[in-house]
């Protein structure tokens, strides 16, 4: 999700033109967003929740936040797709839910901050008075996972950038693979994920498998060890994953400037956003403070719970602190930033290789 925003940012940077505008004029748009999206600085007065206390003041806002969705559309998959009996067809997982929830918080004098939510966390929904898994907001329509992100954790959102299985697939693809490195031989057999210990690139059906696990499994020499945490274990990993798609994107824009057009045209046909978000004006924003500042990445502290016969999460000691931080009313939380964690993630590879 945020490769893809890094993708167009970095592309923007190395001379495409405004005559990719036409482009971009014909990503799909989603429409009636206007009474959950904040206001932008200057341009009127601080949103207010559904019991009419105001949100944080956007005239001294200091950044402006992006809701990053990753639908489980299977729209567009086809019985040729290599993956096609994993992800299973359009018929058969119809319709659209929310499979990644993140939010992408620009400093307004640079940096970039980056903060997943699980799927389990369990909020109020907006409009509805009652409590669920966040995911299942998506349900209402992206202006109710919006509204339910502002309201229920205090987060104005001010720009949607949301992006299906086939279109996640289609820009790594486009990107030609992220090279991924890690400590030890790994597999998910819901997921489809097989990899080899070290070094390797990932092409599009191996990124999605890899992003979407949630049954992995490391081997360690003598047998397979499947990480308990679940989707927990799958935010850290789409952290390491995310850092490194980045790091591909900018060296590939580098070496290759004038082959950002295939990769435009990639993304453009692969996302839906908010109708007032310009690609070229958050391009050249996001790939300005990749370069200069990285971007940090940071963990919500939740605790499991079993709510109604469901194990959820629900919000744990210090995620005031974080939420705090993403709504633009306190200090970062160094004390759960994770970026040191996931750059580190790569180191100490066993010599054993997986059966």
């Amino acid at each position: 999700m945020l490769v893809t925003a890094v993708a167009v940012a970095a592309a923007g940077a190395w001379g495409v033109s405004r005559a990719a505008d036409q482009t971009v004029a014909e990503v799909e748009r989603v429409s009636a967003l206007e009474g959950v999206l904040a206001p932008l600085p200057g341009q009127g007065p601080a949103a207010t929740d559904e019991s009419g206390q105001a949100l944080p003041d956007v005239q001294t806002y200091p950044a402006r936040n992006y809701l990053l969705v990753g639908s489980d559309s299977r729209e567009g998959v086809s019985a040729d797709d290599e993956d096609y009996d994993i992800v299973g067809s359009e018929a058969a997982v119809g319709g659209r839910r929310s499979d990644t929830i993140m939010v992408l918080r620009q400093e307004e004098n640079g940096g970039l901050s980056l903060m997943s939510l699980p799927r389990d966390l369990w909020v109020e929904i907006a409009g509805t008075g009652h409590k669920e898994r966040i995911n299942t907001a998506f349900n209402g329509g992206a202006d109710r996972l919006i509204a339910t992100v502002s309201q229920s954790l205090g987060i104005p959102i001010h720009y949607y950038v949301e992006v299906d299985f086939l279109g996640f697939k289609e820009i790594i693809d486009e990107l030609g693979g992220v090279e991924l490195c890690i400590g030890y031989p790994a597999r998910d057999v819901k997921s489809g994920l097989a990899l080899d210990a070290g070094c390797q690139v990932l092409d599009g059906v191996q990124a999605l498998a890899y992003a979407r696990s949630r049954t992995y499994e490391e081997w360690d020499g003598d047998s397979w060890n499947v990480d308990g945490r679940a989707d927990l274990g799958r935010i850290e990993r789409q952290q390491l994953f995310i850092r490194a798609a980045i790091d591909g994107t900018l060296r590939r824009m580098q070496s290759d400037p004038f082959g950002a057009g295939d990769l435009i045209n990639a993304v453009a046909g692969s996302v839906r956003i908010d109708e007032r978000l310009d690609p070229f004006e958050a391009a050249a924003t996001l790939r300005s403070a990749v370069q200069d500042d990285g971007i940090r990445t940071f963990r919500l502290p939740v605790s499991p719970e079993m709510i109604d016969g469901k194990s959820v999460l629900e919000l744990g000691k210090g995620s005031s602190e974080v939420l705090a931080y993403f709504a633009g009313t306190g200090p970062a939380p160094t004390e759960f930033e994770t970026t040191a964690d996931t750059a580190a993630a790569t180191s100490d590879a066993p010599s054993a290789a997986a059966p």
